[in-house]
Order: structure tokens, then sequence, then C-alpha cells
């Protein structure tokens, strides 16, 4: 069974912002979930202590947490935001999270290697137990199948990937099958090429047209969602990132949480 996680917001973007993220805990942990994502959008207060206190309650309810940021990784320019990645991996420490995930950003065509390896040993042993992701998300700039290509490509190529026992390339990837729809990128297309960096999915389907549309539960025999998890690395965390229904919320997240753990 792959593990699941549940993303903050399915239990509703207001419900978690009246009541913040640690009400929600032991929900997600009686559903059956591995891990529950936290939102720093979602969050009034990330202080050292708050993020200290979380990360406890989530690691007390037998959870594993996720730390994601809107933050990029690439500013507008192109241009590694050092500042936006060492900030991250510092909350992402206090929680205790297993994943850091930022959004891609403007990413171009060098993902300055040297300056992400110096961030990331910077970090040193309090990072050692987290991975940085990034994320393709809903806008062209960040959401281009093209810019995830390059990106992992020359990750790849300045670690030797793919020869025999090199080791990983220094960032992963969250592959988000319904944000590829946004800007009209096909999920099919972008899990074949990419699944090989793939270490977290947020799955969710699309619903609604242009501007118009929203993430929505999928349903049981969603070709598109069972065809791209397919294609996708079958051991790698899957997150619930669409809305549970608020009238039975714990029994929604139980009934997605056992379907999308054998799916």
């Amino acid at each position: 069974m792959t593990e699941v996680a549940i993303v903050a917001s399915a239990f509703g973007v207001e419900a978690i912002r009246r009541d913040g993220h640690a009400a929600w805990i032991d929900a997600a942990a009686q559903s059956g979930a591995a891990a529950f994502e936290v939102r720093r959008e979602l969050m009034d207060e990330a202080s050292p202590a708050a993020l200290r206190a979380l990360g406890a309650a989530i690691a007390a309810a037998g959870l594993w947490p996720v730390w994601s940021t809107p933050d990029t990784l690439y500013d507008a320019h192109g241009a590694l935001d050092e500042a936006a990645l060492r900030d991250a991996i510092d909350c992402g420490c206090l929680l205790g999270a297993r994943f850091v995930k930022l959004q891609l950003g403007g990413f171009a065509r060098d993902p300055q290697i040297e300056r992400l390896n110096a961030v990331l040993a910077e970090a040193g042993q309090a990072a050692s137990m987290l991975r940085v992701v990034v994320e393709n998300g809903q806008l062209e700039a960040g959401g281009s199948l093209a810019q995830f290509v390059a990106l992992f490509r020359a990750l790849s190529q300045s670690r030797g990937h793919g020869e025999p026992h090199e080791p990983r390339t220094p960032i992963g990837m969250t592959f988000d099958i319904g944000n590829w729809q946004w800007p009209g990128e096909p999920p099919l297309l972008a899990a074949a090429a990419l699944a090989p960096h793939v270490e977290y999915i947020h799955c969710k389907a699309v619903a609604g047209e242009g501007a118009r549309r929203y993430a929505a539960a999928p349903a049981a025999d969603d070709p598109l969602c069972r065809a791209v998890l397919a294609l996708l690395p079958p051991h790698v965390p899957r997150g619930i990132e669409f809305p549970f229904d608020p009238a039975r919320p714990g029994a929604d997240a139980a009934r997605y949480v056992a379907w999308l753990a054998g799916a």
C-alpha cells in the first residue's frame, strides 16, 4: 500500500484558517493517512515555537509532516532565490518535515547548481532528514513542462545522474496531476517525461473551464488519474489535495485515503 498524505486545505481553506492546522491533525490520523501537509499560506504565525509545537503534535498523532510554501525556488528573472530556499528549509527543520515543497517559479536554463548545492550543504545535519521538492504550479511560469524537463536534465547532467550508483539530483519533484491543466500541459506527457524525478504526488481532478477551474475529487474510475499514477513511481507518497465534503470530512478523508493507497 502506498503512503497517503492529506493536504490541510482538503479539510477546507476557511476551516484551517479559522481553527488552525492542529485542530485537524486527529482527523487526518483517524483517516488512516500517513502524513499531513502544512500550508504556509494558511498560517497566521510560523514562528519557531509555533512550528515546533505543530510538528510535535503531528508526530504524536503518528503522522509525518510536509512543509509547503508558495515561495518560488527561482525568481521572475530566473535567479535562484537563496533566501526563499533557506527559509523553507529552516521551517521544514523546525516542523520535522520529510518534504519541503516550493513552487518552481521563473526557472529558465541555468539551475545555478553550485549555489543550490551550497545552500543545501549549509543546512547540514539539521536538514539531513528532509528532501526539497519543487511542484508544478498553475501559472505558465513554474507550470511549463519544458521548464521541468530542462531543470532535471541540467541537474542530472551535473551529478552524472542515470549512471549506476550515482547520487540522485539535489532536489526532487512534487508532481501535481491537476495543476498541469491550468497552463494547458498534458499530464500524461508530463508523467512520462518526469517520472524518474517524482518523489511526491498531489492528486486531484479539475472541474470547470478557464479561469473558473477548481480542484475536485477524482472519480474512483477517473481515467486520467489512473493513467498518470500508472506512469509514476508506485512507492512515492500521494497527497490528497481536493476538498472533502464539509458535512462529513472525516468519513470522506477515510474513504479517499483507502482509495488512493490502493489505486
